[in-house]
């Protein structure tokens, strides 16, 4: 039974509509204008701008009391109560199970928010288990968090892919592992020189369609 290796957000789950529907929220919430929202999703920079200097930005634009440290935890609860998970993308990996495939998910993040959102979203049913980088004690791309997710599963990484949205943590880290690849584009064009993707696609449902034709 071969893995699928799978990254979380913005691949299994849409976090960045997440994080624009909790923004659009959260900025009703406080007065602002709601054109802010462009402002707010680009600061976030899909999650990748460090949770308390978006917090400080966000105090500062709007002059906020709010201590910091509760903005950070609303950031990043505001974005878990808002993941829904796609009844397509839940589908997909019925498929891919029935195929025989063993879905795992391998994942930056910290344990408290990135679990949460595959057990509230009920991913957690459609998955045979995660692996997230806080608790692992490594991070993606490295390749020894993709080794563990192998030990975890009890299954080799030989004959497995890596499917992910991010061009660094998923496609590089796949090179580095030595295992064929899916980047999910999302409007993005590939320019990184260093490593490329076996395949390009638009969704998580056409990456699955890709490693079950092998």
């Amino acid at each position: 039974m071969p893995l699928l290796l799978l990254n979380l957000d913005n691949t299994l789950l849409d976090r960045a509509g997440s994080f624009r529907a909790w923004g659009e929220w959260f900025l009703a919430e406080i007065g602002a204008p709601p054109a802010d929202i462009d402002w707010l999703v680009s600061l976030d920079a899909d999650g990748l701008t460090d949770r308390w200097d978006l917090a400080d930005a966000i105090r500062d634009r709007y002059a906020l009391r709010i201590p910091a440290i509760d903005l950070v935890d609303e950031l990043r609860a505001g974005v878990v109560a808002y993941t829904r998970l796609d009844p397509l993308v839940a589908c997909a990996l019925r498929i891919a199970d029935d195929a025989g495939w063993m879905p795992v998910v391998v994942t930056n993040g910290t344990v408290q928010y990135q679990e949460a959102k595959i057990r509230n979203t009920g991913l957690d049913r459609y998955v045979a288990d995660w692996v997230i980088s806080e608790e692992a004690g490594v991070s993606k791309p490295n390749p020894r968090i993709f080794a563990l997710a192998a030990q975890r599963a009890r299954m080799p990484l030989r004959g497995g892919w890596v499917v992910g949205d991010s061009p660094e943590s998923d496609i590089g880290g796949a090179a580095a592992v030595g295992l064929p690849s899916v980047w999910l584009h999302r409007g993005r064009s590939w320019s990184d020189t260093r490593f490329a993707p076996t395949r390009i696609v638009d969704s998580l449902i056409a990456a699955v369609s890709v490693v079950l034709g092998g």
